[in-house]
């Protein structure tokens, strides 16, 4: 009984939290969770014998897409395509799970994040963490040393999921790359006009992109005073700039990584510079860090590559901007990232408490990684790269938000045509006509009865956007004619049977 009554007031415990987080309009995520452990605890207690309630939902981090937001995201990923092939980039595809080794040890700190399947007595495997290391992978494994290649795909992060951002367990990621030896800043400059196009063409407001280079970033560390074993670890915890404070950076450079006050203050310095060309140049006279070669070569690079973003027009956006790090350890050259400079409110039904109004972030990142192919080849052959990733998650959590404060409807089917009855027993007549147009290519529908009401058969229309009905009738049928209605306008017309494909294509060209 002692149990009983412990798991009675534990249900009651629990209930208090689901109600509370209720109030404070927490996240649905995190209602749902405790709603489960609260389920859970009543299956416990069970009056039919401690029954397992099973919770329907989808797992942390991860969601299903309706038709509407399906359509939105085809939208964006048919941009992002077409973008891409007007580069001239081919496609591939690779496994969705790698040899856990392929992985290990190309993610710094971000490696924790990464998803290991359970050993099943053969393999040791892990979920691909992006497209980058799996390309390097393909490319080293089928001895290639020059592509152009886009790849969609999604990818797995055991990351802390906050949804109203685009920050997801499992999402897709839209990779362009450039493999091969090439003369320098050409391809990057490309992958920068890119990200240009293609946040141009979704509109999604004002943006801008910063670029830096590691070997700038590793240069500045070194005149500082930071001990090369701790290059890679300074740049994840400068990395964290665009989210947190400088003084508690400052913070976990000296109290978690061991630096001394004074180097934490050096970069600081660096760290707070942003401009154009004029800022390479600056730098190429600072005392120090013109006395560092690999700074020299980063910064000879950057005014290069400024020099080629201005015949592509895109100096616009573009920032040097010395406090971009990107935590991840296979880069070696230029890096860049695209960010968006409005916020969105998030969902009112899901508004945690830190999640009100969030500034939406990075859309796009990318660089260059020059040995991350060596790593794979037997022979340590290296093929120089340089790629961008598009955030799409991000991006479809924004276009989703202006379709749902826009009065334009989201068509999610692209039927041109509805073939409809105006009288009974057509229903021969009405599937020998949508076969004839599917036949000669037209996205026609019909209704699934054999004597549907005409007001029913239009209905149907207006609620799913067709824009034309294509309606049958004795005396259409005697004829040789089919009245053809705009839904939009009621107008009608009798069109000859052999005219109708042409017709219903010229009115929805």
């Amino acid at each position: 009984m002692a149990d009983k009554a412990q798991l009675q007031e534990a249900i009651k415990t629990q209930g208090e939290v689901v109600r509370k987080l209720k109030s404070e309009k927490a996240s649905k995520e995190q209602i749902d969770e405790e709603v489960a452990k609260l389920l859970q605890l009543k299956a416990q207690l069970g009056g039919d014998e401690g029954k397992h309630v099973f919770v329907l939902k989808t797992a942390k981090g991860t969601r299903d897409y309706n038709p509407k937001q399906m359509a939105i995201r085809e939208k964006v990923f048919n941009i992002i395509i077409s973008c891409f092939k007007r580069h001239g980039a081919e496609t591939i595809d690779t496994p969705v799970f790698e040899l856990k080794e392929t992985l290990t040890g190309k993610y710094g700190e971000d490696s924790k994040l990464i998803y290991d399947l359970k050993d099943q007595g053969g393999e040791l495997l892990s979920l691909r963490y992006d497209l980058t290391v799996p390309f390097a992978r393909y490319l080293a494994m089928n001895k290639i040393t020059n592509i152009k290649r886009y790849h969609i795909a999604k990818v797995y992060r055991r990351d802390n999921p906050a949804m109203t951002r685009g920050r997801y367990r499992e999402f897709y990621q839209c990779d362009f790359d450039i493999a091969g030896q090439y003369d320098a800043m050409i391809p990057d400059a490309e992958c920068l006009k890119i990200v240009y196009e293609i946040l141009n063409e979704l509109d999604l407001g004002d943006f801008h992109i910063k670029v830096n280079d590691r070997r700038i970033l590793d240069g500045m560390f070194a005149v500082c005073g930071v001990p090369d074993e701790k290059f890679r670890t300074i740049c994840s915890t400068v990395d964290k700039l665009d989210k947190m404070a400088w003084e508690d950076v400052k913070k976990e450079m000296v109290n978690e990584k061991g630096l001394s006050e004074d180097v934490a203050d050096r970069i600081g310095e660096y760290v707070s510079m942003q401009g154009g060309q004029d800022l390479a140049e600056r730098l190429l006279q600072d005392p120090k860090l013109s006395q560092n070669k690999q700074a020299c070569a980063g910064l000879t690079d950057m005014k290069l590559l400024f020099s080629y973003l201005e015949l592509f027009q895109v100096t616009d956006k573009v920032v040097f901007d010395l406090s971009l790090a990107r935590g991840l350890d296979y880069y070696t050259g230029v890096i860049y990232e695209a960010i968006l400079s409005q916020t969105i409110p998030a969902p009112a039904e899901q508004n945690g408490a830190d999640e009100a109004g969030v500034s939406v972030g990075s859309v796009a990142g990318g660089g260059r990684y020059d040995g991350l192919v060596g790593m794979f080849d037997p022979k340590g052959r290296k093929v120089p790269c340089v790629g961008v990733s598009i955030g799409i998650e991000r991006i479809f959590s924004i276009m989703e938000q202006k379709a749902e404060t826009s009065s334009e409807k989201v068509r999610t089917t692209e039927t041109q045509v509805l073939v409809a009855s105006a009288q009974k027993n057509l229903l021969e007549e009405r599937l020998k006509l949508t076969s004839e147009l599917w036949n000669a290519g037209v996205k026609a529908e019909v209704l699934y009865k054999k004597n549907p009401k005409l007001l029913s058969q239009l209905q149907h229309c207006e609620e799913t956007g067709i824009p034309l009905v294509a309606i049958l009738g004795e005396q259409e049928l005697k004829d040789g004619v089919v009245k053809l209605r705009n839904v939009a306008s009621r107008e009608e017309v009798d069109v000859p049977r052999a005219d109708l494909v042409d017709e219903i294509k010229k009115r929805t060209l």
